[in-house]
């Protein structure tokens, strides 16, 4: 087991490590074997208190760090994420730990400017820490949880767009984007596979004015409940990203129902680019589900009975819950990094269709057993 602590765990790609470390645990623990991963996730107040930053060290073998600061007055950012790193050194010095430091650093590092001087002046303090040291260097990241209007240009055209705005767009404007899941594996991988130095994941490269089109695309295709091809991870993980943003209160979200004298017809699913579609029964008191995907987009949708949904973002206690019955059918899609249930509240046979943008695969199911109501 690898004693790993995660510092800026409360932010986008913090989260996320924190996440996928938890997963790796939840599908150890499954199986019935070992949990690979003894957590300790740090927020930004861990660094107020030495005793208690030390105290968290003890022991730690690796460290993923990805607490810093971006946003306050230039001689604050500039002076903030050198005293982090320092902080951070010193804790592991009267911890007598030498832990992998693996360093969220930022391709700005390069620049002239005082945030850049601040992430490279970090990156020199944190590699004099005495163990491993990792300079993981990152571009424009986007993901499920990012804030709107917080240096993330995707996540505030997401947040725009489902406004109804039309957001002002540079059409100068380019950025390089990487899915904040595949930054924190980098970091994840670099600590199991012992990489140091250097590693700068290679990003997507988009206009501003593309990646608004795209997300607006998104948006009017979901609206006519039409999912895009997705058979691409990045459009795959750029969906997750919007797709995110529409929760806790865009669903359910009810389908246009068709009856005649004969009965009724509705449109259960369209596009995706292909997938997957069953139907299950559920006696009555019995709870399916009890999981999370990283990647795998979900819809459910009760085509006969009762039932009650329930979703909890991971390493949250926040649960959402939604009532919906056969008689109106609404389906609830399942957000990534989100576990999920559903549960017949009937009194006769729940029938459930389910819908996955990919075909299931045993050797990586992308599932991972984690009860909603803990």
């Amino acid at each position: 087991m690898i004693r790993i602590v995660i510092t800026g765990a409360g932010g986008l790609i913090g989260w996320h490590a924190h996440a996928r470390v938890h997963a790796a645990n939840c599908a150890a623990d499954f199986r019935g074997q070992p949990k690979p991963f003894d957590i300790v996730a740090l927020d930004h107040a861990a660094f107020e208190n030495d005793v208690k930053l030390s105290a968290a060290l003890d022991c730690a073998e690796a460290v993923l760090h990805f607490a810093g600061v971006n946003r306050a007055p230039e001689h604050e950012v500039e002076a903030a994420n050198p005293d982090i790193a320092t902080r951070l050194v010193d804790a592991c010095r009267v911890a007598g730990a030498t832990p992998h430091i693996v360093y969220a650093n930022s391709t700005h590092a390069a620049s002239d400017t005082p945030y850049g001087r601040s992430k490279r002046r970090a990156c020199e303090i944190l590699s004099t820490a005495g163990g491993r040291f990792t300079d993981l260097i990152l571009p424009h990241i986007f993901g499920e949880g990012a804030r709107p209007f917080y240096n993330n240009v995707t996540a505030t055209l997401v947040a725009q767009i489902l406004a109804g705005e039309t957001p002002h767009v540079n059409p100068e404007g380019w950025v390089r984007l990487l899915h904040a899941g595949a930054a924190a594996q980098a970091a994840i991988d670099a600590v199991t596979a012992g990489t140091v130095g250097r590693i700068e994941p290679a990003p997507r490269p988009m206009s501003v004015p593309d990646l608004y089109e795209t997300l607006r695309r998104f948006h009017d295709c979901y609206l006519r409940n039409i999912f895009p091809d997705l058979s691409e991870p990045f459009d795959r993980d750029l969906f997750n990203t919007y797709r995110a943003a529409t929760y806790p209160n865009g669903w359910p979200r009810r389908l246009q129902l068709n009856s005649d004298p004969r009965g009724s017809l509705f449109e259960a699913v369209k596009g995706g680019g292909g997938g997957q579609t069953f139907l299950s029964t559920t006696r009555p008191g019995v709870t399916r589900g009890d999981h999370f995907h990283l990647g795998k987009v979900e819809r459910f949708l009760v085509v006969q009975g009762d039932a009650v949904i329930r979703i909890r973002k991971v390493l949250s206690g926040e649960i959402w819950e939604y009532r919906v019955s056969g008689d109106a059918p609404a389906p609830v899609d399942m957000p990534t990094l989100h576990t999920h249930s559903i549960e017949n509240i009937g009194d006769k046979d729940l029938l459930t269709l389910f819908w996955t943008h990919d075909l299931f695969d045993q050797a990586n199911p992308d599932t991972f057993a984690d009860k909603v109501q803990q």
